[in-house]
């Protein structure tokens, strides 16, 4: 990973209101980006006598698993993810770049929507003592 790319957490950027993910996705000529997306969080009552937790709206899901990352895996060179896959970093940075140039290192606890399964794709590159990951395949 490059050092000169600050890591963003997007899970301490939620507030109340929202939450904010970031999607990489590939445009009509195959070009490849990122745009952070955020979602409404909306209160909804779990726990008689406490105060309500604030959700998303619910996503449709085929699947979900745990993955390690192992370690040393490093730079994964320009790729496409398998389906349309919510993924959420548990542990370690991570880093995206997509075919427009624009270079992004995420902290633990952020959110990202892979959708570029079609076009150039994307880089990754890994902490070399690996990390914890979730994905979740949407429908």
């Amino acid at each position: 990973m490059r050092d000169t790319v600050k890591p963003v957490s997007y899970a301490t950027r939620a507030t109340d209101e929202r939450v904010t993910y970031l999607r990489i996705y590939a445009d009509a000529e195959g070009e490849t980006h990122m745009e952070e997306v955020d979602i409404a969080l909306m209160p909804r009552a779990f726990f008689n006598g406490h105060p309500p937790l604030r959700l998303t709206e619910t996503l449709a899901a085929t699947g979900c698993n745990i993955c390690r990352v192992p370690t040393g895996m490093g730079v994964v060179d320009w790729h496409n993810p398998p389906r349309r896959e919510l993924v959420i970093w548990l542990t370690g940075e991570v880093e995206f770049e997509t075919s427009d140039g624009d270079i992004r290192r995420l902290a633990a606890g952020s959110i990202v929507l892979a959708e570029d399964r079609t076009g150039k794709g994307h880089i990754s590159r890994h902490p070399a003592e690996g990390q914890l990951v979730v994905h979740i395949d949407l429908c």
